[in-house]
């Protein structure tokens, strides 16, 4: 959960990004002066949700929450078994901003030619196929370079070692570079006028203003409106989960400043 305190808003004011309203997502948690700033100021605190979707649409403000991923472990049934033992079940440690989702208490460790990542986390429930999800500063930690892939795209990707308590298995490929993203539900969907596999042109709302040019628009009933990154992407754009972006283009095409 990110806070907020009084000093990160004054920050915001002095670099005039600083909104009335005050957008914050469910990750969010301001500190007691820090609702004293807003509300000394007049400033409104709105919690993301569908309304406040609608009303940043009505101002030509698209924006979306973030969600910082780092390194991790999506494992099949068997591979659970394998690392684990017999009839093992991946036990929930946190959930995650999208429903059903969970962080596990179980991590595994990572080898790969050249170096060691220990403590990975595993996400759950168990997924039909293994996938590995690092960055690419990890990689090089590794000595392997996985490509930049949409998640479940794993052919021609990397092989690695995993560790568990319980034994080893050394997968053929699966090791993938996350690319960027976005999941939203149908109705989010609608306010932002795009479909699934659209992309959006996402600019980050920090004192490093990067660009995110393809983000890949995926959909389904069962996500929350979230902005997902790796940790290489999130440094670079000094953001944090719980910050915001704000989409400028769709599909290669800046909005227009007039629009």
């Amino acid at each position: 959960m990110a806070v907020i305190t009084e000093t990160y808003l004054r920050s915001e004011m002095l670099k005039g990004t600083l909104s009335n309203p005050y957008f914050i997502s469910h990750q969010h948690r301001l500190t007691p002066a820090a609702q004293d700033f807003l509300r000394d100021r007049g400033i409104k605190i709105e919690v993301m949700g569908s309304n406040s979707i609608r009303t940043i649409a009505k101002s030509k403000e698209l924006r979306i929450p973030v969600g910082v991923s780092n390194r991790h472990v999506h494992l099949s049934h068997h591979e659970v078994e394998v690392l684990f033992g017999k009839g093992y079940e991946l036990t929930p440690y946190r959930s995650l901003s999208q429903p059903g989702q969970f962080a596990a208490e179980e991590t595994v460790t990572l080898v790969g030619p050249k170096g060691v990542l220990s403590k990975v986390r595993i996400l759950g429930p168990a997924r039909e196929l293994t996938q590995v999800e690092i960055s690419r500063t990890d990689g090089f930690t590794l000595g392997i370079h996985p490509p930049v892939r949409l998640s479940g795209s794993i052919e021609g990707t990397p092989g690695i070692t995993l560790v568990g308590k319980a034994g080893s298995i050394t997968i053929s490929q699966g090791v993938i570079v996350a690319k960027s993203h976005v999941h939203m539900s149908p109705n989010d969907a609608k306010e932002f006028n795009v479909k699934d596999g659209d992309r959006l042109i996402v600019q980050a709302i920090s004192d490093r203003s990067i660009i995110f040019p393809e983000v890949v628009v995926r959909v389904n009933e069962r996500f929350t409106l979230d902005f997902h990154i790796d940790t290489d992407e999130a440094n670079a754009a000094n953001l944090k989960t719980g910050d915001f972006v704000k989409v400028i283009g769709r599909n290669g095409e800046p909005f227009s400043v007039n629009a």
